[in-house]
């Protein structure tokens, strides 16, 4: 008999996880949008030089950021029972979330404008920029393996190797990310206001999203 924690997940579900990050990337670009309209006023199409949030509002945005990373892990959870599959659903769901937020921002206010226009990206531990296709360029990867792990017969199956290389992966990617705040971080809060992005760490980058690709792949052929 199979395993039954081990059964593929079903089109109906793959529906509906995908549309509960489209509704939550809905949500995240309503609220971004009026934040614009609050702090740009004059070109909310334009967040450089960056002007900093409120106390308040900082606060309520680092609360809505984790909120969303457990919305995200909780939706995953509960949709599989297999580690790996629950992995899968959440980096599937993160990816959609992630790449329709930019679609729905696209929508309501016709940003982004170009292929590498920056943007603040997230705020925890600090502020992290870089153009937005490259958070998309993950999501992409995110979304086509965690579709394909979810559906396939087998569950994808992780070894050390793989995981230290994905692992790898995301830390460089996050230190791409993370680089051009941490410069401004001796200076303190007040150090990120008027900042203008320069040159993005592609050279951090780009090895890590194939880090995570390959690991990702290899995951599905030893399924086999």
């Amino acid at each position: 008999m199979p395993n039954p924690i081990a059964k593929p997940a079903s089109p109906h579900l793959l529906f509906w996880l995908a549309l509960y990050a489209l509704a939550m990337a809905c949500v995240e670009a309503v609220l971004v949008v009026y934040l614009r309209a609050l702090y740009y006023p004059d070109n909310p199409l334009a967040i450089f030089p960056l002007r900093l949030l409120s106390n308040a509002h900082l606060a309520m945005e680092l609360t809505r950021e984790l909120a969303t990373g457990v919305m995200i892990l909780s939706v995953a959870w509960v949709a599989q029972k297999n580690a790996a599959r629950r992995f899968a659903a959440l980096v599937y769901v993160f990816g959609l979330w992630d790449i329709f937020y930019y679609a729905w921002l696209k929508l309501f206010i016709g940003w982004p404008l170009t292929f590498t226009e920056w943007d603040v990206l997230f705020l925890i531990p600090w502020p992290w920029f870089g153009p937005w296709l490259t958070p998309v360029a993950i999501a992409l990867v995110f979304v086509l393996w965690g579709g394909w792990a979810l559906s396939a017969a087998r569950a994808p199956r992780w070894r050390i190797a793989w995981i230290a290389l994905f692992l790898t992966g995301v830390l460089l990617a996050l230190a791409a990310f993370l680089a051009p705040g941490a410069t401004l971080l001796p200076h303190g809060a007040e150090g990120f206001r008027g900042y203008v992005p320069g040159a993005f760490a592609w050279w951090l980058f780009l090895p890590g999203l194939v880090a995570m690709t390959v690991a990702l792949i290899a995951t599905l052929r030893a399924a086999r």
